[in-house]
């Protein structure tokens, strides 16, 4: 037997080719099946931490944060100094009994350091300062109505796009039974039982069942397309999310009247309105301080470099009043708009209760179909099935018809699908009538 190194050579090649191939195939499969599964909770934050509307209020929060600084700026003492050098043409001069004395330099260094403190001014920078921060927590509500709102539409999408799937499931169970029925078809066509007209009936309605599957799949890409842009991943991310359960009945208090008064309480719509209204109030007060003198103490020191005077510095203590007589009525009509706009915005908190009311008898309308929807879904899933096996065994016999199998499928279909309906509708009224009462979606689907 003759051995030679380019057998071996060969071989060896071979052997590594092989191997490459193998894992190449290995990581392929790995690394396209595993896709990550998103939860809800995930989901949840990373739609408000991309939001961008969430981000624009934010910003909006820091700004009035800066404005209260701003405002409280004014309750502290005011210190200025100041430092000047001065060159003169001539050196300043008087005449006494006809004799010229000097009575400065002619070039003099000078400075000056004083601190002005507010005594009292009738609570007008105070209220000014509580003003500002009742608007902070305004801005704090707003970002927390966006950041829930942000959530629940999320929610929504997230529970769509797992409706989408079951679709999609239920749609190939239907291809798969018409499938079956069409395989029992051609079998006892050609036993002779039957004509040819149930194959091809069969036929059609497997070719009708595919096409509502491409139709599902394009419905379901289409919905994680809209997940993917609330979450600003690329459109075409290939998304998986779990399938999740549904909230516990005892977190959910179905009482119309307590629900409208956990609204009233919890809603950051409110809470918003109440906090403006409260900076309206302060700013009233602001205004009236107006009508009030100012009370304030200044201490100073100055120096002017001058060897003609006794003293070159001097320190000096002042307490005093400031107030403005007449300003046009400008004070009265800027309370007056004050005022009216507290009247505008009471009525508007009536209205917005209204509607809040509104939308919570509405959801939790919703969420009572849904329970009972899905209630009589369940019991005709079961008949279905049964009504299925009757007609395909009747039909295997020769005693019952294609027909009676095919409008079956089509049932347990119909019935499969408004459960799934309902399912899913269930689970957006769920979160709906959480939000109405005011409930933070993050906590609740943590």
């Amino acid at each position: 037997m003759k051995y030679s190194a380019s057998s071996h050579i060969s071989r060896h090649s071979g052997k590594r080719c092989s191997l490459f191939i193998i894992s190449a195939f290995l990581l392929f499969f790995t690394g396209v099946s595993n896709a990550e599964v998103l939860t809800l909770s995930e989901g949840l934050r990373l739609a408000i931490e991309r939001n961008r509307v969430v981000k624009i209020t934010e910003a909006e929060e820091l700004i009035a944060e800066s404005d209260t600084l701003i405002r409280k700026a004014r309750m502290f003492p005011e210190i200025n100094a100041s430092l000047s050098q001065t060159l003169q043409a001539h050196q300043p001069a008087a005449k006494f009994d006809h004799q010229i004395l000097s009575i400065s330099e002619k070039d003099f260094l000078s400075y000056s350091l004083s601190v002005q403190q507010t005594l009292y001014d009738f609570k007008g920078n105070s209220s000014r300062f509580g003003a500002s921060k009742a608007i902070l927590m305004s801005k704090k509500y707003d970002t927390k109505r966006v950041k829930n709102l942000v959530a629940l539409d999320f929610l929504r999408l997230y529970f769509d796009l797992l409706e989408a799937e079951k679709m999609i499931a239920v749609s190939e169970k239907e291809a798969q039974r018409l499938e079956s029925h069409l395989r029992d078809a051609r079998h006892l066509y050609e036993e002779g039982t039957i004509t040819k007209n149930d194959v091809l009936q069969a036929e059609v309605r497997i070719s009708d069942a595919r096409q509502r599957l491409l139709a599902v799949k394009n419905q379901r890409a289409l919905t994680a397309s809209r997940v993917n842009n609330a979450l600003s991943f690329p459109l075409t991310s290939d998304i998986q999310v779990a399938d999740e359960v549904g909230i516990s009945p005892d977190r959910l208090d179905l009482n119309l009247p307590k629900a409208w008064e956990t609204a009233e309480e919890k809603r950051p719509e409110i809470s918003f309105t109440d906090e403006i209204l409260r900076s309206l109030d302060l700013e009233k007060t602001s205004l009236r301080s107006e009508y009030f003198p100012r009370f304030f103490l200044r201490g100073s020191y100055d120096y002017t470099e001058n060897r003609f005077q006794v003293h070159e510095d001097n320190w000096s203590l002042t307490l005093g009043m400031n107030i403005n007589l007449y300003q046009g009525g400008s004070t009265r009509a800027s309370i007056m708009k004050l005022e009216n706009q507290k009247e505008q915005l009471l009525e508007q908190r009536k209205k917005l209760i209204d509607e809040i009311k509104l939308e919570v008898e509405r959801y939790l309308l919703d969420l009572r179909n849904a329970r009972d929807r899905i209630a009589v879904t369940e019991t005709a899933i079961q008949q279905a099935e049964e009504n299925l096996r009757i007609n395909k065994v009747k039909y295997e016999e020769g005693v019952g018809t294609a027909t009676d199998v095919v409008d079956a499928v089509t049932l347990l279909t119909i019935a499969e699908t408004n459960y799934y309906r309902a399912l899913y509708d269930l689970r957006r009224a769920e979160g709906s009538f959480l939000y109405a009462t005011g409930e933070d979606l993050t906590e609740v689907y943590q």
